[in-house]
C-alpha cells in the first residue's frame, strides 16, 4: 500500500512537471513566435560587406604568390573587380582606407606642418596595375605590394562596424557611389593603364542593385523599388554598349546621373529620412551643374554667418574699394576684373611674381593661392592686406577704414550686431567671394535639359575632356577644378612641367618652385594648385606664370606629356609623360567645349 501511494505520488509529480515543462516550453514557442528576429539593414550590409573583404583578400593573397604574368592579371583582375564591388561601402565607410587602396602611383607628401612631413609612396590597386601591365615585370616588387594591400583589407575586416547605420548611412552612400562614377569612374582616374573604367562601373551599379535588395523592406512604395532596379539595368546597358574611347558621358550624366538623383530624393521621401546634417552636396540636388548642387559652408572651417543679399552686396563694396590700401591705389578688383571672370588679363599680376587667378567658383575647393599656402578666403585676404605689392597695410587698419565709414558702419550694423573687426570685413569680402558659383553657362543650361543649344563638336570635346584626353583626372566635373569628389576634402596639387617661356625646342622648366618655397620639401618643387577651367574663355594668360596666350598653345602642351614632352626631365612629374595623340580636329574639340564653361552672367558683362 505504502509502496503503490510512493508509485503514484512519484508518477503524479512526474506528470506535474512534465506538463509544467511542456508548458514552458509551449510558452517559448509561443515567445519565439511573438518575438521574431528581425535583421537591421545595418547588420545585413555588414555580413555582405565583410564577405566581400574576405573574398578581397584571397585574390590578393594567390596574387601575390604568383609568379606568371598570366596568374598575376588573372588575380589582379578578379580582386580589383571585388574592390569595385565594395567600393560603395568602403569609400563611405572607410574613406582614408579607401583612398589609400585606390591611390595613383604618385609619391604622395603630407604637410601638416615644419615638423610633421609624410612622404609615402603609394601601395594600391592602381599601383598593382601599372606595376602587373608592363614589359618589366618585377614579381617581388609586385608581391610586397600585394602583401601591403592584403593586409589593409584584413585591418579593414577586423575594424568593421556597421550595426550603426541608419536609413540617412545608406541613402548617402548610394549617393556618392554614383555621383563617383560620374565624375570619376567613367574618367580613366582609377584604371590608367587598362581604361576599364566603363566595366568597373557596370560592377559598381550591379553592386548598388544588390545593397538596394538589402533596403527593399525599407520601401513603403514598391514601385520606386522597382524603378530604382529598372534604372539601374539601363545605365548597365548603356556601359554595356560602348568601349572608353567612345562613350557618350555627356547623355550619361544628363539621362542617368540626374534621373538617379531624381530617384534619391524621391527615397528619402518614402523613406521619411531626415538627414542630421549637409555634407558637401546638399541633401536635396537635382542635380551636379547647379549653384544649389553645393554646401558651400561645407568647405570652409570658419563658423560664418549664413549668407545674404545685404552680406554679399556689403562684401561686393569692399571688394571694389580702393581705400582698403594702404596709398588707395589698390582694391581686390584692381587684380580681379569681373569682365575678365575676375583675372586681370596680365601675364602676371602687377608686382606679382605669379598670374591673378579666376575668383569665379574660388568657394569650391579647400585650399588657396597656387602654393595651396592659405585654407580660407578669409585667410588669404590676409595676405592680400599684408602683402608690400598689394595692400601694403595691416588688419588694423582694415577695421579702421570700415569702422570710419558711415555707410559701411550701418551694414556692419545690421548684418553683424555692430561687430566691426578685420575678420568681419574679412568674412563680409569673403561671402562676395562664395557668391560666384554662377553654373549658369552654355553647358550647364543644356546638361540640365534648359536649353538644347549645344553642337555635336561641343559635346564631343566634352566627352574627349572627361575621357581620351584625361583631363578631368585631375579637373574633376562638375567645378572642373582640383577638388576630389565625393569627399571633397582635398585640393590637389600637381606637377606639370611648365616651361618658362613658350618653347618646344629648347624648353626649360619655369623657375617658381611653387609649393616647395612653402615647406621646403624636395619632393613638392614645381607643384601648383588644379584651378577651375570654368570661365578660361576669359581668363587668359594661362597657367601659373602666364606663359600661354591661347588655349590652343596649352591643348598642345597637355597633347605632348607636359614637360616630359618638350624635353624638360622632371622625375615626380604627375602628368602622365605620354602624348595624348590628340587630333587636330579633336583639340579644337576640347576648346569648343571649354568655351561653353563660359558663364552667361560673364558674357553680359562683356557685351
Amino acid at each position: 500500500m505504502t509502496k503503490y501511494y510512493t508509485n503514484t505520488i512519484k508518477k503524479g509529480v512526474y506528470a506535474s512537471i512534465s506538463l509544467f515543462a511542456l508548458s514552458i516550453i509551449s510558452c517559448n514557442e509561443v515567445k519565439k513566435e511573438d518575438q521574431k528576429v528581425t535583421t537591421t539593414l545595418g547588420q545585413k550590409i555588414e555580413k555582405k560587406y565583410i564577405q566581400e573583404l574576405i573574398e578581397c583578400q584571397t585574390y590578393v593573397d594567390s596574387l601575390s604568390k604568383s609568379t606568371t604574368k598570366t596568374a598575376l592579371e588573372k588575380y589582379y583582375l578578379k580582386s580589383r573587380a571585388i574592390f569595385k564591388q565594395m567600393e560603395p561601402i568602403m569609400a563611405f565607410h572607410h574613406a582614408e582606407n579607401y583612398k589609400f587602396l585606390n591611390a595613383p602611383n604618385i609619391l604622395k607628401v603630407e604637410e601638416e606642418d615644419l615638423t610633421n612631413i609624410k612622404i609615402m609612396n603609394p601601395k594600391s590597386f592602381q599601383v598593382l596595375e601599372e606595376e602587373i601591365y608592363t614589359e618589366n615585370l618585377d614579381t617581388l616588387k609586385i608581391k610586397k605590394t600585394a602583401e601591403l594591400i592584403r593586409n589593409r583589407l584584413k585591418l579593414i575586416e577586423k575594424n568593421t562596424q556597421l550595426t550603426y547605420f541608419k536609413n540617412h548611412h545608406f541613402l548617402w552612400l548610394l549617393r556618392d557611389a554614383f555621383l563617383r562614377v560620374s565624375q570619376t569612374g567613367i574618367t580613366g582616374f582609377d584604371s590608367p593603364v587598362l581604361e576599364q573604367s566603363l566595366p568597373e562601373a557596370i560592377i559598381v551599379y550591379k553592386s548598388l542593385a544588390n545593397y538596394l535588395k538589402l533596403a527593399k523592406n525599407e520601401f513603403t512604395d514598391n514601385a520606386l523599388y522597382t524603378t530604382w532596379q529598372t534604372e539601374i539595368a539601363a545605365t548597365i546597358k548603356s556601359l554595356e554598349n560602348s568601349d572608353f574611347k567612345s562613350f557618350n558621358r555627356f547623355t550619361f550624366i544628363k539621362n542617368h546621373t540626374h534621373k538617379q538623383l531624381n530617384l534619391f530624393n524621391k527615397t528619402v521621401t518614402d523613406w521619411n529620412t531626415k538627414f542630421p546634417f549637409t555634407l558637401a552636396i546638399e541633401n536635396d540636388a537635382v542635380s551636379l551643374f547647379s549653384n544649389t548642387t553645393f554646401n558651400v559652408k561645407y568647405y570652409s572651417d570658419i563658423k560664418n554667418i549664413e549668407s545674404s543679399k545685404e552680406l554679399v552686396d556689403l562684401g561686393r563694396k569692399l571688394f571694389n574699394d580702393k581705400g582698403l590700401s594702404k596709398d588707395g591705389s589698390m582694391s581686390c578688383a584692381t587684380c580681379h576684373i569681373k569682365s575678365k571672370a575676375f583675372t586681370d588679363g596680365l601675364v602676371k599680376a602687377k608686382g606679382q611674381v605669379r598670374n591673378s587667378p579666376t575668383l569665379s567658383y574660388a568657394a569650391l575647393q579647400q585650399n588657396f593661392f597656387y602654393d595651396n599656402r592659405a585654407g580660407s578666403l578669409e585667410g588669404q585676404i590676409v595676405a592680400v592686406v599684408e602683402n608690400d605689392s598689394e595692400f601694403h597695410t595691416n588688419l588694423e587698419t582694415l577695421q579702421k577704414v570700415a569702422q570710419e565709414n558711415q555707410k559701411y558702419k550701418a551694414k556692419f550694423d545690421s548684418i553683424y550686431k555692430g561687430e566691426i573687426t578685420d575678420y568681419t570685413v574679412r568674412n563680409s569680402i569673403a561671402a562676395y567671394i562664395r557668391s560666384l558659383n554662377k553654373f549658369n553657362s552654355k553647358f550647364d543650361k543644356n546638361i540640365n535639359n534648359q536649353e538644347n543649344s549645344l553642337t555635336t563638336r561641343e559635346i564631343n570635346g566634352f566627352n574627349l575632356f572627361m575621357g581620351k584626353a584625361k583631363c578631368a583626372t585631375c579637373h574633376f566635373a562638375p567645378v572642373f577644378n582640383g577638388t576630389v569628389p565625393t569627399l571633397y576634402k582635398d585640393t590637389e596639387m600637381e606637377l606639370l612641367g611648365v616651361p618658362i617661356k613658350n618653347d618646344t625646342i629648347n624648353a626649360i622648366v619655369d623657375t617658381d618652385l611653387g609649393r616647395y618655397n612653402f615647406y621646403k620639401t624636395e619632393e613638392r618643387k614645381h607643384f601648383f594648385k588644379t584651378p577651375t577651367v570654368r570661365n578660361i574663355e576669359l581668363t587668359a594668360p594661362y597657367m601659373h606664370n602666364g606663359v600661354y596666350t591661347t588655349l590652343e598653345e596649352v591643348i598642345d602642351f597637355y597633347n605632348r606629356g607636359g614637360g616630359a614632352g618638350i624635353g624638360i626631365d622632371l622625375e615626380l612629374q604627375t602628368l602622365p609623360p605620354d602624348p595624348l595623340n590628340l587630333s587636330k580636329d579633336e583639340q579644337t574639340d576640347l576648346i569648343l567645349f571649354l568655351k561653353t564653361l563660359t558663364d552667361s552672367s560673364e558674357i553680359e558683362v562683356l557685351n
